[in-house]
């Protein structure tokens, strides 16, 4: 790919008091600044918002343009692919540059929950699954992959264990991350064990297992490889690819992840690169049942042994894959449609030696993974600093 992410932003995320348009606006500005780019250089513009009811202002992509008078008149368009928004729209951007239609682009992902009470919370999010067939599941989009982990546990056996070291592991590392929602380091212990503040969720998903509710925003500035090789920093986007699958469940082996598995293939292809080149992964762990299907996807392990991963520290932050040093959708947070912009943020913060307790020695190549739906909408992006 021609395109590098030359600046950043990130808010905290969690339940925030800001507007909408304030997040987004506090975001852009920040990016911008970040970059050292004015408004005026900007040739494209790019929002991630699921929404989806999340807020009743639908039409949300000119709201960039409150962060500076110089925006108005930009072309600018909202992305949504579910819960991989923000990554599509960081894709969208990449694209523009690649065919030359744009040399400077910023992208804002943002995503407000919190306000929503919380059995409307369920109901929303479910508006990313197959209604179908999964219109009346309890518990909401939990339930969907309650499901799912009711079905690998019966294929594969109780993984109860392994579902209990990935959300310890990624709530350590949160402790980490300053713009992590949950900065507690639970201990597999309580992760494992059901109790009154870790009750069962759905199926065999605890609390512990399932990602927060959140607000937040996050933001890139992407340049064309000659720009930014002006700039301060300069991260490539080395490879990336999109994989889009069925949307019911039915019509598929839902504990393959296959769309993740196509993605990433096509991204190590493009990249010329296997995993094991990789110095850390950022991956979709809505639930932990996804991120332990994930490692098996993406080929760390063979299907049905993710939990070998875990088990013998390979993901964790010293072992021989880190993934997820930022704590994760587990820790950090879900703002549904900032959580894709936010991976690209983290992953550029590692690869320029700028993730202060976060950082990862020595990282050189970044993967991420972020998927809408149920292994639905797969992106896979990998970056490498090239400034």
């Amino acid at each position: 790919m021609s395109a590098s992410i030359i600046g950043w932003a990130h808010l905290p995320f969690g339940k925030r008091e800001e507007t909408l348009e304030e997040m987004i606006v506090a975001a852009a500005r920040g990016a911008l600044e970040h970059a050292g780019v004015s408004a005026e250089e900007v040739d494209e513009i790019y929002l991630g918002h699921f929404n989806a009811g999340f807020s009743a202002q639908h039409f949300t992509a000119s709201l960039i343009l409150q962060a500076d008078p110089a925006l108005r008149f930009k072309p600018t368009t909202r992305v949504e692919n579910a819960c991989a928004t923000g990554t599509a729209a960081v894709h969208q951007a990449a694209k523009a540059i690649a065919a030359k239609a744009a040399k400077i682009v910023l992208v804002v992902g943002v995503e407000q929950m919190t306000r929503m009470p919380g059995p409307e919370i369920g109901n929303t999010l479910l508006k990313a699954s197959y209604l179908p067939e999964d219109g009346d599941t309890p518990a909401g989009f939990a339930g969907v992959f309650g499901k799912i982990a009711g079905a690998y546990f019966q294929r594969y056996g109780d993984q109860s264990d392994a579902l209990a070291r990935i959300a310890a592991k990624n709530h350590k590392n949160g402790v980490s991350n300053p713009y992590a929602q949950m900065r507690k380091d639970f201990g597999f212990d309580f992760c494992r064990t059901e109790s009154e503040k870790n009750p069962f969720v759905a199926g065999p998903l605890k609390r512990t297992d399932c990602s927060l509710v959140s607000d937040g925003a996050a933001a890139i500035v992407l340049a064309d490889v000659e720009t930014a090789m002006q700039a301060e920093r300069a991260v490539l986007l080395r490879s990336l690819a999109h994989a889009q699958d069925f949307l019911p469940m039915s019509k598929r082996d839902i504990l393959a992840f296959e769309g993740c598995a196509a993605a990433w293939r096509r991204a190590l292809g493009q990249a010329k690169l296997t995993l094991d080149d990789l110095s850390f992964v950022e991956t979709h762990d809505c639930f932990t049942i996804a991120e332990l299907i994930e490692y098996e996807a993406m080929g760390l392990t063979k299907p049905g042994e993710g939990a070998r991963a875990v088990a013998e520290g390979w993901t964790e932050k010293g072992g021989k894959l880190p993934v997820n040093p930022s704590g994760g959708l587990k820790a950090k947070g879900h703002p549904i449609g900032a959580t894709g912009v936010s991976m690209h943020v983290l992953t550029a913060m590692q690869l320029c030696g700028e993730a202060g307790e976060m950082q990862i020695d020595g990282a050189e190549l970044g993967g991420i993974f972020n998927m809408g739906g149920a292994a639905v909408a797969n992106y896979v992006s990998i970056l490498e600093r090239i400034r």
